[in-house]
């Protein structure tokens, strides 16, 4: 009796044991890949499944993208120029049965397909093209490794160049090319400013010629800036002087001409209207009117 409950209590170890093989938890963010005896024969969805303990085993592949950084290495651009690139990849398995059956490592394959790309891309380029077209590397490494990586159930998703590291004197060089770039754009700038400026000038002095009393009055508007600055010092050049005189005689013969009464015409005239003519009335005699005092004399 003793031997049969040991014999039982050994059959439900066993059971409990061959249960904790059998047990497996996909997680939702994995796929199984099962091989039974060596051979393959299907991949799991996330949950609880079950295999065959000792005859199957279960390989767990993510199927989120993964972040790989691309490490810094020493590329001779097209113009013989060497430059140290660093740049990041991201992928994610969409295949878990060929991630396993057709590669070994897939991290450590991508890492150096991706190395070798970038290499052979960015060798195709200039420096002022792999500078300025990034994008477009990027587009290229990436189309490079799709090529590759698909064989392998495996999609890159994204490639970005991280760093570009220059040689010293080339960053002088470069620094001395934007400075003559910048100063080129400066003097083009001010001499479309002084080209608007003489013609604004010109129309201004033709204005002036047109209208002399512009000039003198522009001349006036000069002397109140000056004013202004509350200097207490003031010199006017002798042009001005002579141009303020002959303004001052220009209004004050405009006042008198405008003061003087009009000259009157000829009365025997004939234009000048019956209204306007004088006319000659005699006299009255004087009228003898007797004072009061009875004295005679003339009011």
């Amino acid at each position: 009796m003793t031997a049969l409950i040991a014999v039982l209590v050994a059959l439900v170890i066993l059971v409990l044991i061959g249960l904790a093989m059998s047990i497996r938890i996909v997680r939702q963010y994995e796929k199984g890949v099962v091989f039974r005896f060596g051979r393959i024969i299907g991949a799991r969805d996330p949950g609880l499944r079950l295999i065959i303990p000792f005859a199957d085993v279960m390989h767990h592949i993510s199927l989120r993208i993964v972040t790989m950084p691309i490490q810094s290495q020493g590329i001779i651009t097209r113009d013989n120029v060497s430059v140290d690139v660093s740049a990041v990849a991201y992928f994610r398995v969409v295949d878990a049965i060929k991630s396993v059956i057709a590669i070994e490592n897939v991290s450590s394959a991508i890492n150096q397909i991706a190395q070798t790309t970038l290499r052979k891309v960015v060798g195709r380029h200039t420096l002022d093209e792999t500078l300025s077209e990034t994008d477009r590397i990027n587009l290229d490494i990436r189309q490079i490794l799709d090529v590759t990586t698909t064989e392998w159930g495996v999609d890159v998703t994204l490639v970005e160049l991280k760093d570009i590291q220059l040689p010293d004197t080339m960053k002088r060089a470069m620094a001395k090319q934007a400075e003559a770039e910048r100063e080129k754009r400066a003097k083009i700038i001010s001499a479309q400013g002084e080209a608007q400026a003489a013609s604004a000038l010109g129309e201004a002095s033709d204005t002036m010629m047109a209208h002399p009393l512009a000039l003198q009055l522009r001349n006036l508007q000069s002397l109140v800036e000056i004013a202004v600055d509350k200097n207490s010092t003031v010199v006017f050049p002798a042009p001005l002087m002579s141009t303020i005189g002959e303004l001052g005689s220009f209004l004050s013969r405009e006042a008198t001409a405008a003061a003087a009464p009009a000259p009157q015409p000829p009365p025997d005239s004939p234009d000048t209207p019956l209204a306007t003519k004088p006319v000659h009335v005699p006299a009255p005699d004087p009228v003898h009117v007797p004072a009061p005092n009875g004295v005679t004399g003339i009011p």
